[in-house]
């Protein structure tokens, strides 16, 4: 069974953040292959199906981005799921919106949510999937800057970015990681991003 876990922060106040296209781009996934995100376990909320006709099972942790390790811990010694099996989709600050890059392992890059990821496994040896939420390089406040929304001219290059991220993973469900960042890195590199 593979595990796609998106990043974000639970409740309305957050729903609609940057810091939040880890769980946008999850959902969007789940919907386009008609996997219900309702069962509440291991402090998350999560959902079973097939995608590209293999067993996958997508959450998204109610902890706060965090906390997220404690849930995706549990997630994997319950489903008895290796890191091979792991993608996690998060957030990157440090890309330009439109731009998404999946990689096999590396650093938290000063991501809380994969820092705790990290810790609690005790390895970086697991995907990600990093969404560019474009760095307003003019604001010092990070933290305000993460939580806050989208202006409505980003809106629709957003909703390019969650279709080319549900695409992303199904390239990684069916493929693998190398694959997919041949193909979705590539991409970005093509297109000027």
């Amino acid at each position: 069974m593979k595990i796609i876990i998106g990043l974000g922060n639970p409740g309305r106040k957050y729903g609609k953040t940057r810091h939040n296209v880890g769980f946008m781009a999850a959902s969007a996934l789940a919907d386009k292959h008609g996997i219900r995100l309702s069962t509440k376990a291991f402090n998350s909320l999560i959902g079973r199906g097939r995608v590209i006709g293999e067993e996958v099972a997508i959450a998204l942790p109610q902890t706060y981005m965090n906390r997220s390790g404690e849930a995706v811990k549990a997630i994997l010694s319950r489903k008895k799921t290796g890191l091979q099996d792991l993608l996690v989709v998060c957030d990157d600050v440090n890309l330009s919106l439109g731009i998404v890059r999946i990689r096999a392992g590396g650093s938290a890059g000063g991501h809380n949510g994969l820092t705790s990821i990290i810790e609690y496994l005790g390895s970086s040896d697991f995907a990600r999937l990093r969404i560019g939420i474009s760095k307003d390089t003019g604001s010092a406040n990070l933290s305000g800057y993460v939580l806050s929304t989208f202006k409505k001219a980003e809106e629709a290059i957003l909703d390019e970015v969650m279709e080319t991220s549900a695409d992303c993973c199904e390239t990684w469900v069916k493929d693998g990681v190398e694959c997919a960042a041949n193909q979705f890195n590539l991409k970005n590199r093509k297109e000027g991003r």
